[in-house]
């Protein structure tokens, strides 16, 4: 049986064509705030990864019902799915679906009330919608891989989080819960075009703006919040770990500044000519201590000085062990839900599952009968 959910979106049904990337990530999401995301696999074995099913996290909370779309019988069963689901989301590229006999128009068509999220990495149009991509080509084209990094190397690699999860999961997540609103006045569901391209163009907002008023340089490392300013940027500690700092108001400033030792009268936040000379100056100071000890410096303070935790740390730190904020659940350490709810908490609700672990369960319970 589904898991009776306590979440928001406890009742929602939510068929998700397995795959790779931001996808299953957006299906997670909806899982843990209390959907019932069922995930359509069409194969067994490994997960979408290739990982053991007990270490795909992003699997939490789905059930997994397998089928052959390329069969009659498997291909009628997945159009009854659709018919009951209140969304279906898929990360294909354009026209796959389609080829599949699964697209928006057969969807919509057997419920006019579904909202169809498709998530891809350009989008439903244009030149670039049928060729491959990953999350560094989307940031590339999108403005924001520029602005990342040192000034004098090529741009810096993020995690795969700008495009791929916040450009990409998010807003796929955030479009089709709109959609959702809209429908319930409407009664009409409608497909949602999430591009990740879009979406990490969209997070770069503000720098745009900055730019337009010429507040803004088109340099790395050249401004106030991508590490060419000396107080918001990491720097190396003694034992070769690293501290973040990041006071940008300037009664934060003056607390760094006091912890610090420092002459506030020699000190200027506001000039930028002499960032690189307040830099050096700073980079050899942090290195006389350890983290922990610069840590422990600043921790009752509002200087905005944090030590840069690996992952294998970050659950350890007092702060997140308090919260919650990550949690070990069958054997893996793993972030928690987010955001949280104070009546209809999110949680996760079961380990990853074998793949076609719930195909005639979710069938039985969808009312879906095989061949049908």
């Amino acid at each position: 049986m589904s898991a009776h959910k306590s979440g928001p979106l406890s009742g929602l049904k939510v068929l998700e064509m397995s795959g790779i990337g931001p996808c299953p990530f957006a299906g997670m999401l909806l899982a843990d705030m209390g959907a019932d995301v069922v995930r359509l696999d069409r194969g067994s074995g490994a997960g979408p990864l290739g990982l053991p099913i007990d270490r795909d996290v992003i699997a939490r909370g789905k059930r997994s019902i397998v089928l052959d779309l390329k069969q009659p019988e498997g291909h009628a069963a997945a159009l009854g799915l659709c018919r009951r689901a209140d969304v279906l989301i898929e990360g294909f590229r354009p026209g796959v679906m389609e080829r599949l006999g699964l697209g928006p128009d057969v969807a919509l068509a057997a419920n006019p009330a579904l909202v169809y999220g498709r998530l891809t990495g350009w989008g439903q149009s244009g030149p670039l919608a049928p060729r491959a991509g990953h999350d560094i080509n989307y940031l590339a084209l999108s403005g924001a891989l520029h602005a990342i990094g040192a000034r004098d190397r090529p741009p810096s690699v993020p995690l795969n989080l700008i495009a791929d999860y916040a450009g990409g999961s998010l807003f796929l997540v955030n479009g089709v819960l709109a959609a959702l609103y809209e429908a319930r006045r409407s009664g009409r569901g409608q497909v949602v075009d999430a591009a990740m391209v879009d979406g990490a163009a969209l997070l770069t907002t503000m720098f745009h703006g900055l730019l337009a008023l010429g507040l803004w340089r088109d340099q790395r490392q050249s401004n106030l919040l991508d590490g060419g300013c000396f107080y918001y940027r990491a720097y190396e500690t003694r034992d070769g770990e690293s501290i973040a700092v990041g006071p940008l108001e300037a009664k934060f400033f003056e607390e760094l500044v006091t912890g610090l030792g420092w002459s506030r009268d020699d000190v200027t936040q506001s000039d930028p000519s002499r960032w690189p000379e307040l830099e050096a100056r700073l980079e050899a100071l942090i290195k006389t201590k350890t983290r922990a000890e610069w840590s422990a410096l600043f921790e009752a303070s509002d200087a905005c000085v944090s030590p840069v935790l690996s992952m294998r740390e970050a659950p350890e730190h007092p702060h997140n062990r308090e919260r919650g904020t990550f949690q070990t659940q069958f054997g893996v350490t793993q972030p928690s839900p987010a955001p949280r709810f104070d009546r209809t908490p999110s949680s996760i609700t079961a380990p990853p599952k074998e793949l076609g672990e719930h195909t005639a369960e979710v069938l039985a319970e969808w009312g879906v009968r095989p061949g049908s």
